[in-house]
């Protein structure tokens, strides 16, 4: 029973994150849309929105690697001091891809019209994030 109350709590909460990803996308989406005429369509905002679906999903909730202090007895050849790629591509993604949708959603409730330069940072922006959080899912899945 109490297995499967866990696996529940996990899948809803993996739910959960994956909509907030698709509302970020969505609203990444709709202000790039509306500031660029050639990416004013719903598959545009589709791909948005399932871009940062799975995003999130993969690349929030990645299982980290054990913490071992410098002074501690690791068998030889054990990594040491090694940054761990998927956690760091993990936090920097969901920064970037949080930020962008957090400006995003100040400039369609604001109607704020900002120059074509910086939409086109927004959408860089979201598009690097949401790929660092897909690869970083991918790397502790494979590793787990």
């Amino acid at each position: 029973m109490r297995f499967r109350v866990r696996k529940a709590a996990h899948i809803l909460e993996r739910s959960g994150l994956s909509m907030a990803g698709a509302a970020s996308g969505m609203f990444v989406g709709a202000h790039v849309g509306s500031s660029i005429a050639l990416l004013t369509s719903v598959g545009f905002l589709l791909t948005m929105m399932v871009a940062g679906a799975i995003g999130f999903y993969l690349g929030i909730d990645i299982p980290r690697l054990t913490f071992h202090p410098p002074e501690s007895g690791l068998a030889a050849g054990a990594p040491r001091g090694k940054i761990d790629a998927a956690e760091f591509l993990s936090a920097v993604g969901t920064f970037l891809a949080s930020l962008t949708a957090f400006v995003s959603v100040s400039v369609v409730v604001l109607r704020t019209n900002p120059h074509l330069f910086w939409t086109a940072i927004i959408l860089l922006g979201w598009l690097v994030g949401v790929t660092m959080q897909i690869v970083a899912g991918v790397i502790a899945r494979r590793r787990a």
